[in-house]
C-alpha cells in the first residue's frame, strides 16, 4: 500500500468510519431542491466547510467531497459542464482544509457519482465519452490533493468500467461502491457478486468494493455479504454506505424513517458481513456519524452473520441467490 493518509488509516484500524450525506445536509441548510451542490464550492465554501466539520466532530475518519455530480454531464443540465476544474478544486480545497485541521489524521475522498446517462447499447452514451467524463473530473480532484478516489451510486458494469478506467490513470487508490434494491440488484439488473467478480478481474483492481445508497441498512448489508461470499480478494476493503430508507413527503417535509438509534445494529451487522469501511447515505447527518462511530469503536468482532439475522436485525426480505432451472429446448 501507498503512505496515503487513506491507506494509513486501513492499516491502522480494523473498521474506518465515512461521513453521511452532504446532499441532505445542504438541504437541511437551505438548499433549495433542484439546485446544483456544486455551485456552493465557490458561492458558500463556508457552508460546504461547515458539514465537513460536522461530519469529522462526529467521528468521520473518512469525508467526501461535495462532487457528486461534477462531471461535465451532470454540470450541463445547469449549463456549467465548462465549469469541471474549477468546481471540484474548490471543493477539495474546502474538504482538505476541514481534514486537516482536525486532531486526527482524516482522509479526503473525492466523490465522483453517475454520468446520469445509460451506456450503449441500452442508452446513448458510449464507453468512450463516459471515460473522458469521468477523466476530466478525476484529473481536477486528483491535482488538488484528494487522497482517495471514491466512485459511487453506480448501477452499471459498463459505466464501473469507465469511471474505474479513468482513476487508474491517476495515482491513487480506488474506491468503488454501487447502489442495490431491495431485489438485490441494481436499477441494471446487476447483483453483487458480479460486481465482486468484475472487480477481482481488474488490473488494477480497487482497493476497495461495497454497496450505497439502495433501499435501507439491510440492503447494503447484504449486498456487503453477497460481495465477501463471492470470494472477494482479502485486500479488497468492503464498504458499506446506506441510506436511511426511503424518504416521506408530508407537508412540505421529506423525512427519513431510519434514526441514528437504529446504526447500532447496522453496524454491527455490516462488520459481520465484512465491511471495513462504514458510513451512511441519504438521509443521514452528523448524528447518525456519531451513532455509527459511537458503534465502531465499541464493537467485537462476532462470527459471520447471515441473510436471516440481516432480516431479522435490520428488517426487509431473506434474500438468496435464485434457483436456475435448465429447460429443454424442444426440436422437431
Amino acid at each position: 500500500m501507498s503512505s496515503s493518509i487513506f491507506t494509513n488509516l486501513l492499516d491502522t484500524h480494523p473498521i474506518l468510519v465515512a461521513d453521511g450525506a452532504m446532499g441532505t445536509s445542504l438541504f437541511d441548510l437551505g438548499l433549495e431542491s433542484g439546485g446544483c451542490p456544486e455551485f456552493l464550492n465557490v458561492e458558500e465554501p463556508d457552508l460546504i466547510g461547515k458539514v465537513h466539520r460536522q461530519f469529522i466532530e462526529a467521528g468521520a475518519d473518512i469525508i467526501l467531497t461535495n462532487t457528486f455530480g461534477g462531471n461535465r454531464c451532470r454540470l450541463k443540465l445547469h449549463k456549467a459542464e465548462g465549469r469541471v476544474a474549477e468546481l471540484n478544486q474548490a471543493a477539495v480545497a474546502i474538504a482538505r482544509a476541514a481534514a486537516d485541521a482536525a486532531d486526527r489524521p482524516v482522509a479526503v475522498a473525492a466523490s465522483v457519482g453517475p454520468t446520469g446517462d445509460l451506456y450503449e447499447p441500452v442508452g446513448p452514451l458510449s464507453y468512450d465519452e463516459g471515460f473522458a467524463a469521468f477523466s476530466e473530473q478525476i484529473a481536477a480532484v486528483a491535482d488538488a490533493g484528494v487522497d482517495v478516489i471514491w466512485i459511487e451510486t453506480l448501477s452499471s458494469i459498463e459505466e464501473a468500467q469507465a469511471a474505474l478506467d479513468a482513476a487508474n490513470t491517476v495515482a491513487l487508490p480506488t474506491v468503488v461502491t454501487m447502489s442495490f434494491d431491495t431485489n438485490g440488484r441494481t436499477m441494471m439488473g446487476v447483483r453483487p457478486k458480479e460486481v465482486a467478480e468484475w472487480a477481482r478481474a481488474q488490473r488494477p483492481a480497487p482497493i476497495g468494493l461495497g454497496a450505497n445508497c439502495g433501499i435501507g441498512p439491510s440492503d447494503v448489508v447484504q449486498a456487503a455479504l453477497d460481495m465477501r461470499g463471492a470470494g472477494t480478494k482479502t485486500d479488497l476493503v468492503v464498504v458499506a454506505k446506506t441510506n436511511c430508507g426511503i424518504p416521506l413527503y408530508s407537508d412540505g417535509v421529506l423525512s427519513y424513517p431510519t434514526a441514528p438509534t437504529a446504526m447500532a445494529d447496522y453496524v454491527e451487522m455490516a462488520a459481520r458481513a465484512g465491511a471495513r469501511i462504514i458510513g451512511s447515505c441519504c438521509g443521514s447527518g452528523p448524528a447518525h456519524i456519531a451513532a455509527i462511530r459511537s458503534a465502531v469503536d465499541a464493537h467485537a468482532a462476532g462470527g459471520p452473520t447471515t441473510p436471516d439475522e440481516i432480516a431479522a436485525r435490520l428488517g426487509g426480505e431473506v434474500r438468496t441467490e435464485p434457483t436456475r432451472v435448465r429447460t429443454r429446448r424442444r426440436t422437431g
